[in-house]
């Protein structure tokens, strides 16, 4: 037979209340195994979920910038012209990454507040 690593038992009981509580919150972190949520808790204190739609969308502006700017490069080295409703696009791209990064700063700000 396997010998188990944990051999100590810790149990408490809860209210109904208190058991609707504990449901709520490990479903927010996402982690579904009840034992792994309270053990996670118990040991850090803390379970934080990171959602990362607005990393994702600051990913996705600066792929689109980067395709510009190689398109611009492209045709610089061809002898083309570059004109300047095309560097104004690049600009305004840009300025969407900047508000996407500083929003992405202030949640994780935020995070730390509360660590």
């Amino acid at each position: 037979m396997q010998k188990l690593k944990r051999c100590i038992n810790i149990g408490f009981r809860v209210t109904e209340e208190e058991q609707e509580l504990i449901r709520r919150a490990q479903e927010r972190t996402g982690i579904k195994n009840l034992r792994a949520y309270l053990l996670k808790m118990a040991v850090n204190g803390r379970v934080i979920n990171l959602e990362l739609t607005t990393v994702n969308e600051c990913a996705r502006l600066l792929r689109s910038v980067s395709n510009n700017v190689n398109q611009l490069a492209r045709r610089a080295n061809e002898g083309r012209n570059i004109y300047r409703t095309d560097l104004d696009l690049i600009q305004d791209q840009l300025k969407d990454v900047w508000a996407q990064q500083e929003t992405i700063v202030k949640t994780l700000a935020k995070i730390v507040e509360v660590v």
